[in-house]
């Protein structure tokens, strides 16, 4: 794009002006150009091989489903006597082998934003309830 500058008594004004290519007649004298060599070949794209999902075990056979950090935390809470912080339930899950942190700098802060998530979303229905301040009870 061009672009050309006027100035007009005291004002500057700036025009825009698209530069067009002049358009090509199609005649009857011009050769024909082969199709195969018309337009360039697309390289083939390498695709990745699609990863098929194995079949579920029936019955309940086979490997276990690895648990959520807040479905552990629920069964933490559940086995618990008292009201715990987010803190106290990683290590529990840890220790109890339900739950590991995939390498998270802050897996108690993830998980306390979960419970406050589904306590505000799901109301009554929610699984957990704030005892006190940062510490939570399963609901019975």
């Amino acid at each position: 794009m061009a672009t050309k500058k006027t100035a007009t008594k005291g004002k500057s004004a700036t025009a825009t002006k698209a530069k067009k290519a002049p358009a090509k007649k199609a005649s009857m004298a011009t050769k024909a150009v082969p199709a195969s060599s018309a337009a360039p070949a697309k390289k083939a794209s390498a695709k990745k091989p699609e990863v098929q999902a194995a079949p579920a075990a029936a019955n309940g056979e086979g490997k276990s489903k690895k648990l959520s950090a807040i479905d552990a935390a629920a069964k933490v809470l559940a086995e618990a006597n008292e009201a715990l912080n987010t803190k106290q339930m990683i290590e529990a899950m840890a220790t109890g082998g339900l739950w590991t942190s995939p390498g998270g700098k802050t897996p108690s802060a993830t998980l306390y934003s979960s419970i406050i998530r589904e306590i505000a979303t799901k109301g009554n229905d929610a699984r957990f309830v704030k005892a006190e301040r940062g510490k939570f009870l399963r609901k019975a």
